[in-house]
């Protein structure tokens, strides 16, 4: 009676129980998506159409408050991948290797790799192709394909810049999904389900989507679905009031392109056509996705298939007149987070929850969803217990850094530090998201909250990464 209880008890709390049937652990199909905020329908607004991100939302459990690590793309993702916080010599601007900025530590690919699957790394899922290699079963691989559809156009476009070699920011393609970039991707995609699915090794498959990443370029048939009469500016067209001028910046990404202004504001009427252009490419990375989910369908992969969708921070549509990340703003660093995981009987699907999460969750998450160990170098927690009930939480606060600044989000405020160089305070922010959502309004000066900001002060700097040991 005591075996059998036993035996009971284990299949209830062991993750990978659920399937220990199966003659081999679950698939892993892990899509990143740059740029990506969490402005779609699923995330409870309606300015963007993605029915397809919508459709996995309902497979699985989406994530309101996941907090990227660093808002830029090479430094995101590195930690992400390596499950190791930033600090402030490590993972700090776009260019951030794991293997550089932590060598010897055991990234989420290696480990896959290393514990039986076969893991292919297609489109951009670390920044540098070449960063921890060694952790694919194939070489990485990146599509070629044009940045536009009107090269000529573009080509006049670069040289109105002058010696920038970037094009328009923005571009309505009259071509099929396939031309761009992200369309080979997908098709690479699918071809590899198809050849992965035959095989008896399970794999770890990475689909790294570019857009909406700068130049907004989509084909017409996306671009058509918001009419320009439709987009507006948003509320906040504005710097927040008292806001430090270490929180703010001048969108370098974006004025490195044609024809936008060298400093100052937009135009309203190019603010606009961005705005539409994001959409537009967001549209279109759904359709990828939805291609995706239809082959694994077909392909009767759905059920034993871990997908989680995640972008690989935010990104500012002029929100206090902000363009690109780069920033601790909630725009920068709250992106989307979804984990549909079939294959767990007591996982929910269709849900959502408010607990906060960071990035460096995603690893030990994915090592308990396919019954991995969990190295001892990861830093962040698993996300099971979300899987399981969604009023559960991951953790109590959500740390994230950007150059001087440090941030923490807890579940009322935004508290951010500056520092300089020395280390030295020189600037704070703070929000009330009860009250002041957009964060317009920084309050970290007034008297009655001398006391918060001491205390925020405390648990930010409690949970910061600590600065790596160079030789």
């Amino acid at each position: 009676m005591k075996l059998r209880l036993s035996l009971l008890l284990l299949v209830c709390v062991t993750p990978f129980a659920a399937s220990a049937a199966d003659k081999r652990k679950p698939n892993v199909l892990f899509i990143a998506v740059d740029d990506l905020r969490p402005q779609i329908f699923s995330y409870g607004r309606e300015n963007m159409m993605t029915p397809n991100i919508d459709r996995l939302a309902k497979r699985g459990t989406l994530f309101e408050r996941a907090y990227c690590m660093v808002p830029t793309c090479g430094a995101s993702r590195a930690s992400l991948m390596s499950g190791v916080r930033p600090a402030n010599n490590r993972f700090v601007n776009y260019l951030a290797r794991a293997d550089k900025d932590v060598p010897g530590v055991k990234t989420l690919n290696t480990h896959f790799k290393e514990n039986g699957y076969h893991t292919v790394s297609l489109g951009k899922v670390f920044h540098a192709p070449a960063d921890n290699a060694h952790g694919w079963s194939e070489t990485p691989w990146r599509p070629k394909a044009p940045a536009y559809a009107d090269a000529a156009s573009m080509a006049n476009a670069r040289k109105r810049k002058g010696k920038s070699t970037r094009g328009l920011p923005y571009e309505s393609g009259d071509v099929e999904d396939g031309f761009y970039a992200d369309g080979k991707t997908t098709a690479k995609a699918i071809a590899d389900l198809k050849r992965l699915s035959q095989n008896d090794q399970p794999f770890f498959l990475a689909v790294g989507f570019m857009k909406p990443h700068l130049p907004f370029v989509a084909p017409t048939r996306h671009w058509d679905k918001y009419p320009a009469s439709e987009i507006h500016l948003p509320g906040n067209y504005h710097a927040p009031k008292d806001a430090p001028k270490e929180s703010l910046h001048t969108f370098g990404e974006l004025r490195a392109y044609a024809d936008v202004p060298r400093k100052g504001a937009l135009s309203d009427e190019m603010a606009r056509d961005l705005i539409r252009g994001y959409y537009a490419c967001v549209s279109y990375t759904d359709r990828n996705v939805g291609r995706l989910l239809d082959t694994l369908d077909k392909l009767g992969l759905r059920d034993n298939t871990v997908i989680v969708l995640w972008g690989d921070h935010g990104w500012n549509l002029g929100e206090h007149q902000l363009w690109c990340k780069h920033c601790c703003y909630e725009t920068s660093m709250n992106a989307p987070l979804i984990i549909s995981a079939p294959h767990l009987k007591f996982a929910q699907t269709g849900t959502r929850t408010r607990s906060l999460t960071e990035f460096v969750d995603i690893y030990p998450t994915l090592c308990e969803l396919t019954g991995l160990d969990l190295p001892a170098h990861l830093e962040g927690n698993s996300a099971l217990p979300v899987l399981r009930d969604p009023n559960a939480a991951v953790k109590s606060s959500a740390i994230g850094r950007y150059r001087q600044g440090d941030t923490i989000r807890t579940d009322r405020y935004r508290f951010t530090l500056y520092s300089d160089t020395k280390g030295k305070q020189i600037a704070r922010m703070l929000y009330d998201h009860r009250a002041d959502p957009g964060e317009n309004i920084n309050i970290a000066e007034l008297p009655k909250h001398r006391k918060l900001v001491a205390d925020l002060t405390q648990k930010l700097k409690q949970g910061m990464g600590k600065p790596s040991r160079r030789p």
